[in-house]
């Protein structure tokens, strides 16, 4: 099976473990989902809910810009549709929290730090 090289028009699970690596697109969701989940407290400490959640997050995201590209574009544009991912977006943000969650650090983790 062949990479993607954009995120598929419709949600999918697994959809960002199957978009080619070497794409700038991969690249940016990568960076994202590493973004947000560091944000949530680190993966390691996500359950598999909060995971699906982030993917979802992300193919939202990136389903919005593709909304704003287009009208800006002047191109085809849905409000509805728009406003109806927004809606989910903010839906599925506030189940994932807006604040920040502090990493168990390890002494571990104290000590690799101290090192030079």
């Amino acid at each position: 099976m062949s990479k993607l090289t954009t995120p598929p028009d419709r949600f999918a699970q697994g959809w960002l473990d199957q978009l080619d690596g070497r794409t700038g697109i991969a690249q940016t969701m990568r960076e994202r989902w590493q973004a947000l989940t560091d944000d949530l407290g680190g993966a390691s400490r996500l359950s598999y809910q909060q995971r699906s959640l982030v993917s979802r997050v992300l193919w939202l995201e990136h389903h919005l810009i593709e909304q704003e590209r287009a009208l800006a574009a002047g191109g085809d544009f849905d409000s509805g549709k728009w406003v109806q991912s927004c809606n989910a977006l903010s839906g599925i943000f506030s189940k994932l929290g807006l604040d920040r969650q502090a990493r168990d650090v390890s002494l571990a983790d104290l000590i690799n730090r101290a090192k030079p």
